[in-house]
């Protein structure tokens, strides 16, 4: 049997969202060296090397401008520092995000701490109900989380800080998290266990808080950071050398942490985060040709990582987390020096998806003969055996997409996926074991309560398991193959 292809993917809404930052952090470089006796060579080398470090921040920084900058973008959620909910998940008429997660209605917001902390309140709910606060920093680091696999499903109050806020927890706060940039992105995500329960997700949604830390204590407001001028977002240009003019911006948000501070002084021979907007049109026309090349093969690089390292079941396990965990990982799992190119094949990939602890997602897209997976050709079924199910803290779901799309895919049962709260629905075989049918057309009344339906041609699914157990996230539990019908 051939081995089982996995695929990263995206699993937020990461093509919907921006934000309102604003810096006020001097620049960490001067322009007095910026492309002096800069030659093709170097100039190309940098360009590459900054592109695949600046990647996660740029199309982090589309999420910003999109969902909360822009408010003509189709994307626009909310100002800085609102939290904004949807108390639904994803069906078939929701066309803008790809590989959708199905099973846990979002919230989502961006938060400014230049000016002083916020608090973020949960409530307490059942036990078995999994829900995170997934914390995200400017560089794309998972920094931290809140949750029920972390910080328990009891009520509480958690202060987010930013690096320099010195102050004492007050009485009532349950933790202080700090993060290490002032601008965060965070990504709320609450279990629902059917259609039924979606009244007790909304009470849930409506029920968790996010306010300053003055607001909280009763105190006078300090004075709001000072407004910036956020540089026009324009698609395609993640791509080019235009990304430039993103990581440039993004580097003003952003103090070096101190093992990088020369790596900055490299970027500011390019003209990036010197203070003074990058400008291209400065260079010679060798210079310019140098620094689009480096670009051109930073992002192969990217593809090539992607290409390389995507088939391990447990790539996304390694790719996501907090800046110490990315570091080790980068040398034990993939023998790299630092762990740049590990964390924009990840942006690439799956932006925001989630640290492999909270969350893993292999993917089905080959059967078991190493055949792609086509329901115009091909009948299949998926059988896990007793006590072979994904081992999780939490629950597990299994989503079928539309090949081309990568949206899910409308059916007569209105059935987009197979999930462990469903697990008293599906019929059993004499061994205990379960056989799922994946195919266009009905298996028969009989066994339509195991049938996931298939588009009339290609498809992929994704497996997620959250609070995946140890012999998950070290590889001695792998998903059974998908087998053809014959």
């Amino acid at each position: 049997m051939k081995k089982l292809g996995l695929l990263l993917t995206i699993i937020v809404l990461s093509v919907t969202l921006a934000c309102q930052p604003a810096a006020d952090k001097p620049a960490q470089n001067t322009t007095e060296d910026s492309g002096k006796d800069l030659t093709p060579a170097e100039a190309k080398a940098i360009a590459l090397e900054a592109y695949v470090y600046g990647f996660p921040m740029v199309v982090n920084y589309k999420t910003m401008y999109m969902s909360s900058v822009d408010k003509e973008s189709p994307g626009y959620k909310a100002p800085f520092n609102h939290l904004d909910c949807e108390a639904r998940v994803y069906t078939p008429a929701d066309k803008v995000v790809v590989t959708p997660n199905s099973d846990t209605p979002y919230c989502m917001f961006w938060v400014d701490l230049r000016s002083e902390p916020v608090v973020i309140s949960v409530p307490g709910m059942e036990p078995e109900r999994f829900y995170h606060f997934q914390l995200i920093d400017l560089y794309t680091h998972n920094f931290s989380y809140t949750g029920m696999l972390t910080t328990g499903n009891g009520a509480g109050e958690f202060i987010v800080a930013g690096p320099d806020w010195k102050g004492e927890k007050p009485a009532g706060i349950k933790d202080v998290i700090y993060c290490e940039t002032d601008i965060f992105f965070c990504v709320v995500r609450t279990q629902l266990f059917g259609p039924e329960d979606i009244d007790n997700v909304k009470n849930i949604q409506d029920s968790y808080g996010l306010r300053t830390l003055s607001s909280y204590l009763g105190e006078d407001a300090p004075p709001a950071a000072p407004a910036v001028e956020f540089p026009e977002w324009k698609e395609g240009e993640q791509f080019n050398a235009g990304a430039f003019e993103y990581i440039d911006f993004m580097l003003s948000l952003v103090d070096p942490v101190p093992e990088e501070k020369e790596l900055f002084k490299r970027f500011a021979r390019i003209g990036l985060g010197t203070g003074e907007k990058f400008d291209i049109s400065r260079f010679s026309p060798e210079i310019k040709k140098a620094l689009e090349d480096g670009v051109k093969e930073g992002f192969e690089s990217i593809e090539e990582f992607i290409a390389r390292e995507s088939g391990d079941p447990l790539f996304s396990a390694r790719i996501f987390g907090t800046r110490e965990f990315l570091k080790e990982s980068a040398a034990k799992n993939f023998d790299l020096p630092d762990f740049y190119l590990m964390r924009a094949a990840a942006a690439h990939m799956g932006l925001y998806g989630n640290s492999g602890a909270e969350a893993i997602y292999p993917a089905y897209l080959i059967d078991g003969d190493g055949e792609k997976l086509d329901a115009s050709k091909h009948d299949y079924t998926l059988t896990f055996p007793e006590g072979g199910f994904p081992p999780v803290k939490a629950f597990w779901s299994l989503t079928m997409y539309v090949g081309q799309t990568q949206l899910l895919i409308d059916n007569t049962l209105g059935r987009y996926l197979v999930n462990s709260p469903m697990m008293d629905r599906f019929e059993k075989e004499a061994d205990g074991s379960i056989i799922f049918h994946i195919r266009k057309e009905s298996p028969g009344k009989e066994k339509e309560s195991n049938w996931l339906p298939a588009p009339g041609g290609s498809f992929y699914m994704v497996l997620r398991l959250y609070g995946p157990e140890q012999e998950a996230l070290e590889g001695r539990w792998t998903p059974p193959a998908v087998q053809k019908v014959e």
